[in-house]
């Protein structure tokens, strides 16, 4: 999964990262001459009081040393550049499938998860590419040129290479291959703890309310300890590296002091040529820090990878159209024919053999007791969901031939829980139209009762809304929903129970002003108040997913027993109207 995430996008990176291959093995060449220069000016300018010799050959390793210094800094460049924009191409990846997700591929990830794989495990891989520019590259140039460079100022002490590289490699590989369980476990940790704290915080008024704070801090404790436990047991791990390295290249280097002494004193080795044997050596023993720095990030992004490809390979089950149609009429009906909605692995569906008609000019609305299937009915038609069984039809068409862009631009969704983006009144009036004028936005939230609180704003259109709408109270929050959906002038209305945070004289008001409006519209309300669907020219009656009853008011009253319930359990509250 990592071989191909980081293959695929970095793909058009493909010069830029000829150029860092290119700088890195120059700079890796001239850090591999340097103890060769050196060892040149100790046996023919120091042992022999050459002074000519050491300044030119001085002046020699100065330049060599200004080409490694330039070609690393040009290489570090090029590498961060690739992976910025390598991280910027990713997110943008998994931002634009995430958007095309419905609302059951949403569900089945999460969205604390979502985000965590949108940000810390892009990070990762990132990082990964970041230091595969500046380590991965150079290291084997320097293990190898190292090698050969050793074994050509002095083939006799080569043995101990061959022994030390093994040593080194098998050491710091069995220690990266404890830490892969950890590095798995850190980052479910990690979507645990965004969870909870997504949810403390959006929920922290009811938390207050019920004062569980005490309970809520005992749970992000938790979570946060057991976060705290995977960290610390791959941090031990990785903490082993460094001294793992620094032994085994210290034995090597007293194990080249002790033998290549003796080769210098038995005059089969001079003395700078056993410098620079110490000197390759170290680069050796580093080179293999390098990869195994690398290999300790790979299976950390190796796991990163694994959860950003799952998203990324996950199709939408709402899938546009092969042959889409463009067009539509003028005027819009609903019908859903024999709609059947089930969740993947549910024992029961949600939506039964479901059948609903509505004309332009009509309002019809469909009510029931909680988990009735009513908001899964309506997110059945701009698609957030497809159903499983039966059709949903527009103008006659079914929705999953409509181009996506067609049936949005044709629809006024409503959601039943209001949602404000950060950002002024004005601008989210313009989620429902984009080029809408002053006087359409007033006339929008006139109709949606909600001019009277706006004006009542310091800066009126131009007021700051927080994220979510926070700033707002449930109410004035539905009433700007309703008139983000107003303001558009769609030809069907979906308003899933939004009129629930009204009291009856908003709500009585509202619906009036509405009528003009959406006379020429279909209507369709989804409620649980009998009181805001009372007139509707007709109302169908949901029970376990079913359709149990249709018709008017009068009508339910009359025929429908699970009406009559409704109708009897807010009876107090219709007096009292």
């Amino acid at each position: 999964m990592l071989l191909r995430l980081v293959r695929t996008y970095l793909r058009p990176y493909a010069a830029p990262l000829a150029a860092v291959v290119g700088l890195q093995f120059v700079g890796t060449m001239a850090a591999l001459y340097l103890p060769s220069l050196n060892a040149d000016i100790i046996d023919r300018g120091v042992v022999t009081g050459d002074t000519a010799y050491i300044i030119s050959h001085g002046g020699l390793m100065l330049a060599v040393s200004l080409v490694q210094i330039v070609c690393s800094i040009a290489a570090v460049w090029f590498s961060a550049r690739n992976a910025m924009g390598f991280g910027r191409d990713l997110r943008a990846s998994i931002f634009h499938r995430v958007g095309t997700f419905s609302a059951r591929e949403v569900q089945q990830f999460g969205a604390p998860s979502l985000i965590t794989r949108e940000t810390n495990d892009v990070q990762q891989v990132q990082m990964l590419v970041l230091m595969g520019g500046t380590l991965m590259v150079s290291a084997p140039i320097m293990m190898v040129g190292g090698i050969i460079m050793a074994a050509r100022e002095d083939l006799g002490l080569s043995w101990l290479v061959l022994a030390v590289v093994p040593v080194l490699g098998l050491s710091i590989g069995f220690i990266v291959r404890q830490m892969v369980p950890s590095f798995r476990l850190m980052q479910e940790r990690i979507d645990e703890v965004n969870r909870l704290l997504r949810e403390q915080i959006t929920g922290v008024r009811v938390v207050r309310a019920f004062v569980r704070e005490e309970h809520e801090a005992r749970r992000f404790g938790d979570a946060n300890a057991q976060l705290t436990d995977v960290a610390i047991r791959a941090g031990r791990w990785q903490a082993a590296v460094f001294p793992t390295v620094m032994i085994v290249a210290n034995v090597a280097t007293v194990a080249v002091v002790w033998f290549g002494g003796h080769r210098v004193e038995g005059g089969h080795m001079e003395v700078g040529a056993l410098t620079a044997y110490i000197s390759y050596l170290m680069q050796i023993v580093m080179s293999v820090m390098m990869a195994m720095f690398m290999l300790m990030m790979v299976p950390r992004a190796a796991v990163c990878a694994e959860r950003i490809t799952d998203v990324l390979d996950t199709e939408s089950s709402v899938v546009p159209p092969a042959d889409p149609v463009g067009e539509l009429p003028e005027r819009l009906s609903l019908d859903l024919d024999g709609v059947t909605f089930s969740y993947p692995g549910a024992e029961e569906p949600v939506l039964r053999d479901v059948r609903l008609t509505a004309r332009p000019g009509e309002t019809v609305a469909v009510v029931g007791s909680t988990g009735a299937g009513k908001s899964t009915l309506v997110n059945l038609v701009p698609r957030l969901f497809d159903a499983t069984g039966g059709a949903v039809r527009i103008g006659g068409v079914d929705v999953r031939r409509i181009e996506m862009e067609t049936l949005w631009s044709r629809l006024g969704l409503v959601p039943q829980k209001a949602f404000l983006f950060r950002g002024t009144v004005a601008d989210n009036l313009r989620y429902g139209k984009s080029d809408a004028t002053e006087e359409e936005m007033w006339a929008a939230l006139e109709i949606a009762q909600a001019r009277e609180f706006v004006e009542a704003m310091p800066d009126r259109l131009d007021a700051e809304i927080s994220q979510g709408g926070s700033s707002l109270s449930g109410g004035q929050r539905q009433r700007m929903a309703i008139a983000r959906a107003v303001i558009r002038r769609p030809d069907i209305y979906l308003f899933d129970d939004s009129f629930s945070a009204l009291d009856l004289t908003t709500d009585a008001r509202l619906r009036a002003a509405l009528r003009p409006v959406t006379r020429d519209a279909t209507v369709v309300i989804v409620a649980q108040r009998v009181a805001t669907i009372r007139h509707a020219d007709r109302i169908v009656v949901m029970e376990d997913g079913a359709v149990v009853g249709t018709g008017t008011h009068e009508e339910l009253l009359e025929s429908c027993s699970t009406y009559q319930e409704i109708v009897r359990s807010q009876l107090t509250a219709e007096e009292v109207a």
